[in-house]
C-alpha cells in the first residue's frame, strides 16, 4: 500500500506541468521547491541535531553566487600589485557543482568554528556570518557588481556527446530540475538519518550529556550536520541563480532564513515531509490571498496563520496528521508508545546513542 501510494505522488508530481499552463503559477511551484530544499537543509540541522541557525540563507547566497561568477567568468585586480586574476566562463552545470561544494565547505568552516558553543551564541555566530556574506556581496564591487547585481546569468543545460546541447530556458525543464534535485535532497537525508550517523545525530538532539557518555564525538557529527546541510542549501541556491538568472546581495536578507525557519517549525520539525508540508502550506498561503486581499492584510492572514499552527499544533502539522492517523486506526502513535516514565531517560535515543557510537 505504501508502495504504490509512493508511486502515486511520483506520478503526480511528474504530471504537474501538464495541467498547470499558467506559467505564473508554475513559475511559484519552482521558486516554493527550491526553498523547499533549502528548508529541507535547514531541518537536517535544527530539526536532527537541534541546532538553530538563523544565517542559514548565507549558504544558500554562496552557492548561488558561486555558481553564477563560474558561469559568468570574472576579470578582477588582486589585492597585491597589479596584477589580475581572470576566470573564463565554465558550464553552468559546472558552476551548480561548484556552488554546492564551496557553501559544504563553508558550513564546515562555520561548524569547526562555532560548535564549541551554544544556544544563543551559536545563533549570534550563524547570524553574523550571513551579515558578513551579505555584505561581502554588496562591497566587493569588482567582483559582485554590489548592488546592481549579476544579470544574464547563463540558465542550466546539458552538453552530452550523441545528444548535442541544449539549454533549459522554459519553466517546464526547471520545474524537473527542482523536482530531481527536491527527490534527491529527501533520498540523501533519508539514508543519512537511517545510518550511525543519523542516529547519532538524533541522539545528540535528544540528550547531549548521555551521547557524550557512551563515547559519541559530538563536534564531528555536528560538523557533518552542519557540512550536508550547507552544501543542500548551496545547490538550491545555484539552481535559483540559474533559473532567476539575476542576483544581488538581498539574497542574503534575514527574511529568507525566517521563511526556512517557517516551513520547518510549521511542516514539523525533526520529520522528513515537515519542510515539504510547511513549504507547500506556506508557499500556496500568499499566492491564494493575493487575489483576494490588499498587500496589508494578506501579511496579516499569514502572520496568524502561523500563529496559529504554531499555537494548535506545536509540535508541527505532519505528527499532529500523523497523530489523527494513528487514532483513527486505534493504535498509538510511535512517540506514545515509546514514551519513558517520568525521570527515565528516552529509550529510543538511548538504543540510537548505543548503535551509533558506544565503546561497549
Amino acid at each position: 500500500m505504501k508502495t504504490i501510494a509512493t508511486l502515486a505522488l511520483l506520478a503526480a508530481l511528474l504530471s504537474v506541468p501538464w495541467w498547470v499552463t499558467d506559467q505564473y503559477y508554475l513559475h511559484i511551484i519552482i521558486t516554493t521547491g527550491i526553498f523547499i530544499v533549502g528548508a529541507m537543509s535547514l531541518n537536517l540541522l535544527l530539526g536532527f541535531t537541534g541546532q538553530l541557525s538563523l544565517g542559514h540563507i548565507a549558504f544558500f547566497g554562496i552557492g548561488a553566487y558561486a555558481s553564477a561568477l563560474s558561469s559568468l567568468g570574472f576579470d578582477i585586480p588582486v589585492f597585491w600589485g597589479d596584477g589580475r586574476i581572470v576566470h573564463t566562463p565554465w558550464h553552468p552545470a559546472a558552476g551548480l557543482l561548484l556552488g554546492t561544494v564551496l557553501a559544504g565547505a563553508c558550513g564546515w568552516f562555520v561548524g569547526r568554528l562555532s560548535f564549541k558553543i551554544r544556544g544563543a551564541y551559536f545563533v549570534i555566530v550563524t547570524v553574523s556570518f550571513a551579515e558578513v556574506t551579505r555584505l561581502v556581496a554588496l562591497n566587493w564591487i569588482d567582483l559582485t557588481q554590489g548592488p546592481l547585481a549579476l544579470s544574464n546569468i547563463p540558465p542550466l543545460g546539458y552538453s552530452l556527446p550523441g545528444l548535442g546541447e541544449a539549454q533549459f530556458w522554459s519553466k517546464v525543464p526547471n520545474y524537473y530540475l527542482v523536482l530531481g534535485l527536491g527527490l534527491l535532497s529527501y533520498v540523501l537525508i533519508r539514508r543519512v538519518l537511517h545510518s550511525r550517523m543519523g542516529r547519532a545525530m538524533v541522539a545528540l538532539r535528544e540528550n547531549e550529556p548521555l551521547a557524550t557518555s557512551v563515547g559519541i564525538d559530538v563536534t564531528r557529527y555536528l560538523v557533518f550536520a552542519a557540512v550536508a546541510s550547507a552544501a543542500l542549501a548551496g545547490a538550491a541556491g545555484a539552481l535559483y541563480a540559474h533559473y532567476i538568472r539575476i542576483i544581488d546581495p538581498d539574497i542574503f536578507l534575514f527574511i529568507y532564513t525566517v521563511t526556512m525557519v517557517i516551513m520547518v517549525v510549521t511542516g514539523g520539525k525533526g520529520t522528513l515531509a515537515g519542510p515539504i508540508v510547511g513549504g507547500v502550506v506556506f508557499g500556496a498561503l500568499p499566492v491564494g490571498l493575493r487575489a483576494v486581499a490588499a498587500p496589508e492584510v494578506q501579511w496579516i492572514v499569514y502572520g496568524i496563520a502561523m500563529v496559529l499552527v504554531v499555537f494548535f499544533l506545536p509540535r508541527g502539522i505532519v505528527p499532529a496528521v500523523a497523530d489523527w492517523w494513528h487514532r483513527r486506526r486505534g493504535s498509538a502513535p510511535r512517540h506514545v508508545r515509546q514514551a519513558p516514565a517520568d525521570g527515565q531517560v528516552p529509550a529510543a535515543p538511548k538504543a540510537a546513542t548505543q548503535r551509533a557510537g558506544s565503546p561497549t
